[in-house]
């Protein structure tokens, strides 16, 4: 569990989708009270030993006195919106961040990204917040960015990135990768000019549903990759 979790954070790394400010979480498997998240560290260096407990009103757990990362209050809000939510990742990948910035919606651009066909909602913080920081480092910001969420996978973050979620770890990394990919496809796509054939929300949902049953197979190879 823990050695899955150190793996997804290097794995977010590997595959271009974090930079040193990345982090993922999972919701305690034993303690749907707690989430489980790595202590404040450069996403490429984590291990198992720095993986902390963390309730959902994002305190750490036992007495556990290292540092949390400050957005630790991002994850804490989706696990409380969003009972369904086994793992959160969240990252600044500059494909993505375009489409915060825009009123240019992003698309399921093809069968990988097929969560995104069901829509991308667009978190500003301003709206509820005024100027700020930009970063969720309180709870009643991580309250506001569940409830932007919604029902969906992945929510874009104005100048800060985005969010995807899953109903496992697995699958919270697979759209995490596959957001990013998405993105740059449709930005590729936007410069040949015309209307672009993306998935429309039922193909989406079927294809989300075969896209989950499989992903095993992608996370497999993923781990193997930064366990050399």
């Amino acid at each position: 569990m823990l050695d899955d979790l150190a793996a997804a954070s290097r794995i977010l790394v590997h595959q271009g989708v974090f930079d040193a400010a990345g982090h993922v979480s999972m919701r305690h498997p034993d303690d749907p009270g707690r989430f489980l998240m790595s202590r404040s560290l450069a996403p490429a260096l984590v291990t198992a030993d720095d993986i902390m407990a963390i309730t959902l009103d994002c305190e750490p757990c036992d007495g556990d006195r290292r540092q949390p990362f400050i957005e630790r209050h991002l994850h804490g809000g989706v696990y409380r919106a969003r009972p369904d939510v086994m793992a959160v990742a969240h990252a600044h990948s500059p494909s993505v961040v375009p489409f915060g910035l825009t009123a240019t919606p992003m698309l399921a651009t093809y069968h990988n990204a097929a969560f995104l066909a069901a829509g991308v909602p667009v978190f500003d913080i301003r709206t509820t917040f005024g100027s700020t920081d930009i970063v969720i480092s309180s709870a009643d910001r991580g309250t506001a960015l569940g409830e932007a969420l919604g029902d969906k996978s992945v929510l874009l973050l104005r100048a800060h990135g985005f969010v995807a979620v899953g109903p496992s770890l697995q699958a919270a990394v697979f759209r995490a990768i596959f957001t990013e990919v998405s993105a740059r496809i449709q930005l590729h796509a936007v410069t040949l000019g015309g209307p672009i054939a993306a998935l429309d929300p039922e193909e989406g949902r079927k294809a989300d549903l075969i896209n989950l049953a499989t992903v095993g197979r992608s996370w497999e190879l993923w781990k193997s990759e930064v366990s050399k």
